[in-house]
């Protein structure tokens, strides 16, 4: 039996038919402080209170999170796509200081809390996965803060998309 190998662009193509929710993932401590966009992030268990977050081994902040120990998750809201595409490693740059704009505040681990995201996910490292391309974290949780109301900023399709309200007879929890 041969077997075949799955083109990159294959996959990537695959991968943009699925939808995720887009996070700024933070740290700071020791190795300094950073932060990157990530749309790999889930939840694992909820005894205790954990999320798995995939970050690129190459990009810079991957080493610096690693070192720290901890990160938070900065669920960014609907209208926040410019946040994302600060904190993306297509732009950013050694010498700008993207922690001086915007709301930023810190919970329990240190790491930079974004005030107006929709959820900050404070988490201690308890896990680290190379696999491939990425490190594979998984972040138990020490404290939740839910900022305001409203809908997670989507990527899918190679764009950022926002979710359609559903009316209200038809909400169904999971």
């Amino acid at each position: 039996m041969t077997e075949e190998r799955v083109t990159v662009d294959a996959f990537r193509a695959a991968m943009s038919c699925v939808a995720s929710s887009v996070s700024v993932v933070t740290s700071d401590g020791p190795a300094g402080r950073a932060g990157m966009t990530v749309s790999s992030m889930c939840s694992v268990s909820d005894d205790p209170p954990s999320v798995l977050v995939c970050v690129n081994r190459n990009a810079q902040a991957s080493e610096i999170i690693q070192t720290n120990g901890s990160l938070c998750v900065n669920v960014l809201h609907e209208d926040q796509d410019y946040v994302s595409v600060a904190f993306s490693d297509d732009y950013l740059d050694a010498n700008v200081d993207l922690f001086v704009s915007g709301d930023w505040d810190r919970l329990q681990t240190g790491s930079p809390a974004l005030i107006p995201a929709l959820v900050n996910l404070d988490c201690r490292i308890e896990e680290s996965l190379l696999f491939g391309t990425h490190h594979i974290l998984v972040g138990v949780i020490t404290s939740v803060r839910i900022n305001a109301a409203g809908q997670p900023l989507i990527y899918a399709g190679r764009r950022y998309r926002q979710l359609s309200p559903l009316p209200e007879d038809s909400r169904q929890t999971a």
